[in-house]
This record gives C-alpha cells, structure tokens and sequence, in this order.
C-alpha cells in the first residue's frame, strides 16, 4: 500500500494507533515495525492506553524473541517490533486469518535502506500467504527532514490540509524510494573510500608485522643489526659527505657528532684523522671500527645473551614506533579531506604522506635499535666471581644526550 506521510510525528503516531485499533477489531494479526527501542516502547504506551492488548519484542527481550515472532500471524495479535528483531523466525497464519486478509505490516519510518524496509515487508505475504503492508511517514522524520520535506510542507499547507490527514499517492512513495538510494549510494561511496584508506594500513601492518615475526623466529639477529650499522653509516655519509661536493664542503664534524650519537665513543675519531681519508675509505674504516666496537660488547655480554638483547630491544623498538606511527597516521586522516580545498585529492596525498611516515618510521626503528645495542651498559661490580654470570640482569641504558639523536644538527 502507498505511504501515508503527515506533518508531524504526533499526527503520524496517532493515525497508527488509530489504524492497528481498527484492524485489532476484526481479529486480523498486526506487525508493528519501529526503528527503535524508544519508539517501540512509545507506542506500547500508546496501544495500552487505547486498550489493545500487544507483545513488545526489542532487544530487553531477546529471550523470547523467536516465540512472539511465530505468533505474530494468529488470530488478534498485535506485535510491537525493532525492525531488525527476530529475522529467521518463520510466521505462519493462524486458522481463519487468510480470510481477514493474513498479516498486515505497519512501518512507523522509513529506513535509510530499502533492504530494511523491504525485509520488515518480507515478513507478510510468505509462501502465497494473504498479507498487505504500509508505512505511516511524517514530515519530521529523518529521512523526510534531508530530503523534500520542505516541498511537500508547502503542498499540504496550500492545499490547506490538517494535521491529522495525510498524503498517500504513489510518486510521494517514488520519491521517497530515490531517496533512499541516494542515501544508500552515498554510504556505499563512504565504505569503499574507507576500505582504500585501510588498505593502505593494512599493508603497512603487512610489512611491520613480517619484520616482527623474523624477529621472533630468528636464532641470531647479528647479521641483520651488522647490516643496519652499514646502512647508517652509509646514510650518514651521504648526508654530511655528499660525493657530489667537494671535499672541502663536507661536514667532518657533523658527521663525528652524528656518529657519537650511536657507536663512536668521544676522542676515538677527530676531524683530523678524518681529513686523512678519502671518501671510499672513511666509510670503510667507520664501518671497521663499528664491527669491531660491536664485537667487544658481545665478548662483553656473552654471545648467548647479546643474542637475546638483540631481540629483546628490536622488539621494543618495533613496538614502540608501531604504536607512535598508528597514532600519528590517525592524526593524518582526521585532517587529510582538507587537501580537497587545494584542489588536491585527499586519498593521493594521504598515500604519499603515509609512505613517507612508514620510511620515516622504518629508519626511526633502525636508528634507535643500534643506539640502544652500543649504549646499553651492565654493572659487574656486584656480581660475584664464583657465581655465573647474567650480564642483562643488570643492564642498565645511559639516559644522556645519546638518546635525544634528534637535537644533534
């Protein structure tokens, strides 16, 4: 049947209470269909003060949900439901209800999805079943308020209609229907640009969640760490002794001080030294010391637990600059739809500033794990000689300058 639409919710809740106590008369079952709680309990209210005996199935009655729904086709009963309540329970007609006309559906509001509404409609007319149902709509309901409300309100009031008489004529009912599927395309639209934000996270986590599980599953993680160490190195290099300048415009102490950051210890290198060495094997000779240094904290720590430490600290590097890089992409995406003013669009500039913090992140996670492996320190003062000894009982990590690589030019 076609949808009645009145000027106000009151006018609406009263034309249903008004139709359901007409059809109660006759014995003919009724399906009440809400989009909420509140509502439900509302016209519960309203169907008990104008003395019509009915079941309320919301989500406070949950227990008896399947039993009301499969009564809901006998004879006289009236039925006050969420929308969504007790999908999957099979309604049959009561004896004597098909010549009444079977089950009829009343809808107090329209859906955002026609699915929705087309399945509370489902609920009538099963299986050749007699049936019929309608949907009672007021010009203050969310749906009306976004769309046409306002032209339909002018209509009634020229035509110089009451509050309590509605409008019923099928393009009203088309109308509402395109709506809908406006409505509908546009949150299909917001899932699928969602969808391709996460797919950019997704496959970060990919990636940072496979650098965890080699951490996990490797026995020694030397070789990764030596590897880490060169490629600093040579990022250093790069940075303050661009082959692409001229020897006199490299940065020597810059490059001292960058590298005093993680493995160089103060006095074991000067500029001058440097100055001695042409590019190729300065870069040879910082990765030399860098080996050597590392294998005098292995003979320091023992292999065994250097080879726990190492994993230990990369995991909590990992760990700690996931989480860092989660809320900083969060940040990203609050404020990215704003490119849409620059004329720029926000799901490209979202993808490369993403990659950028991601490498930015990986290098974050390389620099702070080789920190952290050359300026760990143990205490041996109190460990006994005749007692084994567990250097990373009393590891400790030196909280000065060496942690703060950011402040150092």
């Amino acid at each position: 049947m076609p949808d009645l639409i009145f000027k106000t919710k009151e006018a609406k809740y009263r034309a249903v209470v008004r139709d359901v106590v007409e059809r109660h008369k006759t014995g003919q079952p009724i399906l009440v269909g809400t989009t909420s709680i509140t509502q439900s309990e509302m016209l519960s209210d309203m169907l008990t003060k104008a003395g019509v005996p009915h079941n309320v199935l919301n989500a406070k009655h949950h227990e008896k949900e399947a039993e009301i729904v499969a009564n809901a086709g006998q004879y006289g009963m009236v039925t006050i439901a969420t929308n969504m309540a007790g999908r999957g329970t099979d309604i049959s007609l009561g004896e004597g209800v098909a010549e009444l006309g079977g089950l009829h559906i009343l809808g107090t509001e329209r859906h955002e999805s026609r699915r929705i509404d087309n399945q509370l409609r489902g609920r009538s007319g099963r299986q050749g079943d007699n049936g019929s149902s309608q949907f009672f709509l007021s010009l203050e309901d969310d749906l009306m308020r976004i769309f046409g409300a306002d032209n339909i309100a002018g209509m009634m009031d020229k035509l110089g209609m009451e509050e309590d008489e509605p409008i019923e004529h099928s393009l009203i009912t088309k109308s509402i229907e395109r709506a809908q599927k406006k409505v509908e395309n546009h949150n299909f639209n917001i899932r699928k640009y969602i969808l391709e934000y996460d797919d950019v996270m997704n496959q970060q986590r990919e990636v940072l969640y496979g650098q965890r599980r080699l951490i996990l599953n490797n026995q020694s993680l030397r070789e990764t760490i030596l590897h880490m160490v060169d490629n600093l190195i040579i990022n250093s290099m790069n940075q303050y002794a661009d082959e692409k300048l001229y020897p006199e415009e490299w940065n020597y102490e810059g490059l001292l001080k960058h590298l005093e950051i993680y493995f160089l210890e103060p006095g074991m290198l000067t500029v001058e030294q440097m100055e001695e060495y042409g590019r190729a094997e300065l870069q040879d000779h910082l990765i030399d010391i860098a080996h050597k240094e590392y294998e005098k904290r292995e003979f320091l720590f023992g292999e065994a637990n250097m080879r726990e430490l190492e994993k230990a600290i990369m995991l909590k590097v990992v760990d700690s600059k996931w989480m860092e890089h989660l809320d900083a992409m969060d940040m990203l995406k609050e404020g990215i739809g704003l490119r849409a003013y620059g004329q720029k669009n926000p799901l490209v500039e979202y993808k490369f500033e993403a990659y950028d913090m991601f490498e930015n992140m990986k290098q974050a996670i390389t620099d702070e794990t080789i920190m952290y492996l050359y300026r760990i320190q143990i205490n041996v003062d109190t460990i006994a000689e005749e007692e084994p000894v567990d250097h990373l009982a009393d590891a400790k990590t030196h909280h000065e300058d060496v942690l703060e690589p950011q402040n150092v030019d």
